[in-house]
């Protein structure tokens, strides 16, 4: 039972600064997880370890959770039913999703010091709808916006606080995945709010290469209550685009960079930016840019980070109480 009344998310930011938990792949692979960990073997089927690895999941949602996270991110970041395919679980998209994000509900509520949030992780198909390549371009649109819509509405119905669309190279996906979670508000008869996010390169631009200004004009009166970006880089690649998009004086911000720059030691990326440099650069955003009211961390970082990034908002509250 919460101490306080739990608002909306939409209605925290106007409020205060929100805190987003850190990476949940890289922390994934610290448990160093064997085939036999995932479920029928399908190795680096990491959202189904969910299901035959759950308190490993738990585990990682309470430490951020203890470092000061507002909000938690579902365990579904490859669930959506495209990707579930290539792992034979497609036909089980509403269910893993539901059940996914109840493993979250349910840890959040081991927390009563005040009010926690989870929300709802969609990544990307894999696809790029947008593209003439003969492999990830020869995808309708109409397959797209289902396998999101399926996703969100199991999402929903696990009891998320809001939907994130992350990690996006493909601003059409984007499009595609906001559309489908109207469609999925209208047959759940629940709305939350839509978090919509792109990710660009240290050149500021989408992997097709959509720029910042296109991307956020795209999408920006659909209905969608925050704009951001997340992973690809390290916040100092950011800027320029966080700088933009603040100028527009509409939609909250969200930044959820990487620990730095990926960095290709022996065919696996690596983040080397300390905890230290990360929470004075998001400081400096939060100081520069007051459109940011979400902020969290994306591959590599821990709760070293998110613990940091938590003191870096409440010590920016009390100097605004002041």
């Amino acid at each position: 039972m919460y101490l306080v009344e739990k608002i909306p998310l939409d209605q925290l930011m106007k409020q205060k600064v929100v805190l987003f938990d850190g990476a949940m792949g890289t922390e994934i692979q610290k448990l160093n997880p064997q085939p036999e960990d995932f479920p029928d073997g399908k190795e680096g089927f990491n959202d189904g370890l969910s299901f035959t690895r759950p308190e490993w999941i738990k585990t990682i949602h309470r430490s951020y959770l203890r470092a000061g996270a507002d909000c938690i991110e579902t365990n579904t970041f490859g669930s959506n039913k495209i990707k579930l395919e290539e792992y034979g679980y497609g036909n089980q998209t509403l269910e893993y999703n539901k059940k996914i994000t109840e493993i979250a509900v349910e840890v959040t509520k081991e927390f009563t010091d005040k009010s926690r949030y989870v929300i709802g992780s969609m990544g990307p198909t894999g696809f790029l709808p947008s593209s003439n390549d003969p492999s990830l371009g020869q995808i309708k649109p109409d397959e797209i916006r289902e396998a999101f819509e399926i996703q969100a509405e199991g999402l929903i119905l696990g009891g998320v606080d809001a939907l994130l669309i992350e990690t996006s190279q493909d601003i059409l996906e984007v499009k595609l995945a906001i559309e489908a979670c109207h469609n999925a508000f209208k047959k759940t008869g629940k709305k939350v709010p839509i978090i919509a996010n792109v990710t660009l390169d240290k050149y500021g631009k989408m992997l097709l290469g959509t720029n910042i200004q296109a991307a956020y004009t795209t999408v920006s009166e659909m209905g969608i209550d925050a704009f951001g970006l997340n992973c690809s880089t390290g916040p100092s690649e950011m800027i320029p685009s966080i700088q933009w998009l603040n100028e527009q004086n509409e939609l909250p911000l969200l930044v959820v960079p990487n620990a730095g720059m990926p960095e290709n030691q022996g065919g696996r990326a690596i983040y080397k930016m300390a905890p230290q440099e990360m929470a004075k650069i998001m400081a400096d955003f939060l100081e520069q840019y007051p459109k940011v009211r979400i902020i969290g961390g994306c591959c590599g970082t821990n709760v070293d980070h998110i613990s940091l990034l938590r003191k870096v908002i409440d010590e920016k509250a009390t100097e605004n109480n002041r």
